[in-house]
């Protein structure tokens, strides 16, 4: 069969996709991979033609879901439908689901399956007009933009039952759940636990992925434990809760974390860190949390939807409430004060549950039998 697969950012299509596309071609499917036109198009262009994929570019940015932008990329994505014809079209991340799906011809022969990797921004509790404007207007545009797919596949338990519950996908049977994108096991083999009391958190400068009280955390945990440090990976983002360079120069300035800026590839931090922290408000399933327990560190995340899927407490890590960084900064002190032996218990248990539950080529069987490949 020919397959489609379009993503919001390239590198997006090797770190996350690279492979299930490349399974695709072992089974012999000719395989098209798209995404919005970024810095890094020409290099990812270069590895997935290597793949024996083939790469196309489309003119859209990840973070707008302007209407005014929206016309446009609809009718792009709605070319590249009719110079593909593709049978099977996958499509990830809010905008490729939604643009896709508003995309797709009334009459056609593509079997549309868009993928729920998270919620963000807009399903997240907070106040706020914009917050609020901008959860109507996606519950509405997926709503619409799902009538056309056969199945639609979650991340997560919890996103699929908002979903069903409030009427954006009305039938139970073309929701589907799968855990997360899963972890390449061989990328990210299992490295000694340092001694050094090292956190780490990896994650796009976004409030909802908790950076404000990852550092508020920090800020407290260093009164009683100065020789403990704080590391944070990852870039500014226009979100419109992203955190502000005024605010990550603050931070750096203080002293309270050492900025490591976006990181790839990100095994040698991992293998740096003692512990891995991710305070998100809410995920599909994060990846940077399962790349860290292949690793083999314990995890401190927080008891909300996709987070909570990754970590039992107690096991393999902590689960804190979201938004408390008092919460958080307890949870550091109790692994800083936990025996060796306890440590490297929790360490064992994250690959463990690694290889359990989110080895990526157990999840992309799974997306192949949902689309019938």
């Amino acid at each position: 069969m020919k397959v489609l697969v379009l993503g919001g950012i390239s590198r997006s299509l090797i770190n996350f996709r690279g492979p299930l596309l490349q399974k695709l071609t072992a089974q012999g499917h000719q395989v098209v991979a798209a995404s919005g036109r970024d810095e890094n198009s020409d290099e990812v262009a270069q590895t997935l033609n290597s793949w024996g994929v083939e790469y196309r570019r489309l003119n859209f940015t990840r973070a707008s879901l302007n209407p005014r932008d929206g016309f446009q990329t609809v009718r792009s994505i709605r070319r590249l439908l009719e110079a593909e014809g593709p049978d099977i079209f996958l499509a990830y991340t809010a905008k490729p689901v939604i643009f896709g799906g508003l995309a797709i011809p009334k009459t056609t022969g593509t079997r549309f399956f868009p993928m729920i990797t998270g919620l963000g921004y807009a399903f997240t509790h907070g106040s706020g007009l914009k917050r609020r404007f901008v959860h109507q207007a996606l519950t509405a545009l997926y709503r619409r933009a799902l009538q056309r797919a056969e199945g639609v596949i979650f991340q997560n338990p919890d996103d699929r039952a908002l979903f069903l519950e409030r009427g954006i996908l009305g039938e139970p049977d073309r929701a589907h759940w799968v855990n997360g994108s899963g972890v390449d096991l061989e990328a990210f083999p299992p490295k000694p636990l340092p001694k050094e009391p090292s956190f780490l958190m990896v994650a796009r400068l976004v409030a909802d992925k908790g950076v404000r009280e990852f550092v508020a955390a920090a800020r407290r945990v260093r009164i009683t434990h100065p020789k403990a440090r704080f590391r944070l990976a990852g870039g500014l983002d226009p979100n419109p809760a992203g955190i502000t360079s005024k605010e990550l120069e603050a931070w750096i300035n203080e002293g309270v974390i050492e900025y490591l800026g976006p990181v790839h590839p990100i095994q040698p931090e991992l293998e740096r860190c003692r512990y891995y922290v991710l305070p998100s408000y809410r995920e599909g399933t994060p990846r940077s949390v399962l790349e860290a327990m292949a690793t083999g560190r314990p995890v401190i995340t927080t008891n909300t939807p996709g987070c909570r899927e990754t970590v039992i407490s107690g096991q393999n890590g902590l689960l804190v409430p979201p938004r408390d960084a008092q919460g958080l900064a307890e949870a550091m002190i109790e692994l800083l004060e936990s025996p060796q032996e306890t440590i490297e218990r929790m360490a064992e248990a994250s690959l463990a549950l690694a290889r359990e539950k989110f080895d990526v080529h157990a999840v992309n069987q799974k997306l192949l039998d949902i689309m019938g490949l």
